[in-house]
C-alpha cells in the first residue's frame, strides 16, 4: 500500500461547491446524457452511463429526472447534442491545469475558457502541453473507519491497482479504468461501500505551493469550475492544508 494521499481534500473541497453552487445536477445531468448518445442507453451496457447513473442517485437526483435525461441522450425527446472539448494550460507557478468540457457551442467555450486563464496569470495552451502529466484511473473512496485489512484483501483480489491511506483515516483504492467497475462490483460484494467512485485524472507529480503562490492558483481553478460548460477541471497542484481548510 503507498503512501498518504492529499488528493482526496482537493475533490472534496471541488464537490462541495459544485454542490453549494447548484451546479451539480447540471453537469451530471450532461453527463448522463452524453453518455446516453455515444453509446447503449442501458446502463446495464455501458460503463460511462452506469457510473454517471449512479453519480447522480449519490447526489439524490430523481430516477425520473434520470430517466428523462437518458432519453434525451439517445434522442427520444430531443435537445441539442453536446461535444466533449478539452483544453490544456498553466496556471501562476507552474501548475499545470486540465478542463473537461461538454458543449453545444466550441467557439463560445473556447473563449470562456482561454478568458478565465488570461484574467488569473495563467497560459491557455496547445493539445498534449500537460496531458503527458496526468494519468487516467479509477478511484474508489472509503470513509475512514474502514478494515485496511478487509479492504486490502478484497480490492486486491478483485484487481486493484493500489491502496492508499489518507491523511484523514479514510482510503482510496486504484484502479486500471478497464477494471474499474469491475473491482467496484467486487468489493461492494465484499460489504464494502465506497462513499464515492470515479474514473477520473490525476497527475504523476505534483506541485507544492506556498502560501503566497496558492490563492492565486485556487481562484484560477474555481473561475474555470465556475464555467457553465465545464464538467471538470484537474491540476497537479498541492495546496497548502491550512488553504484548504479554509476554503
Amino acid at each position: 500500500m503507498s503512501g498518504h494521499s492529499k488528493w482526496a481534500n482537493i475533490q472534496h473541497r471541488k464537490s462541495a461547491q459544485d454542490a453549494k453552487r447548484g451546479k451539480l445536477f447540471t453537469r451530471l445531468i450532461r453527463e448522463i446524457t452524453t453518455a446516453a448518445r455515444h453509446g447503449d442507453p442501458n446502463p446495464d451496457h455501458n460503463p460511462r452511463l452506469r457510473l454517471a447513473v449512479d453519480n447522480a442517485l449519490r447526489g439524490n437526483m430523481t430516477r425520473d429526472t434520470i430517466e428523462r435525461a437518458i432519453k434525451r441522450g439517445a434522442g427520444e425527446s430531443g435537445g441539442a447534442a453536446l461535444e466533449e472539448a478539452r483544453y490544456e494550460g498553466y496556471a501562476p507557478g507552474g501548475v499545470a491545469i486540465i478542463v473537461e468540457c461538454l458543449t453545444d457551442n466550441r467557439t463560445r467555450t473556447v473563449g470562456e475558457v482561454r478568458h478565465a486563464f488570461t484574467k488569473h496569470a495563467g497560459n491557455l495552451g496547445a493539445d498534449g502541453s500537460v496531458g503527458y502529466l496526468f494519468n487516467k484511473c479509477g478511484v474508489l473512496r472509503f470513509a475512514a473507519g474502514t478494515s485496511e485489512a478487509l479492504l486490502m484483501e478484497a480490492a486486491l483480489a478483485a484487481g486493484a491497482e493500489d491502496i492508499v491511506a489518507a491523511e484523514d483515516g479514510s482510503f482510496e483504492v486504484l484502479t486500471d479504468p478497464a477494471v474499474f467497475h469491475g473491482v467496484r462490483q467486487a468489493m461492494e460484494s465484499a460489504g464494502l461501500m465506497p462513499e464515492s467512485a470515479e474514473v477520473t485524472l490525476r497527475a504523476s507529480s505534483a506541485v507544492q505551493l506556498s502560501a503566497e503562490q496558492a490563492p492565486a492558483v485556487l481562484e484560477l481553478l474555481e473561475a474555470l469550475e465556475d464555467l457553465d460548460d465545464v464538467q471538470a477541471v484537474y491540476s497537479n497542484a498541492e495546496f497548502p492544508a491550512a488553504l484548504l481548510k479554509a476554503s
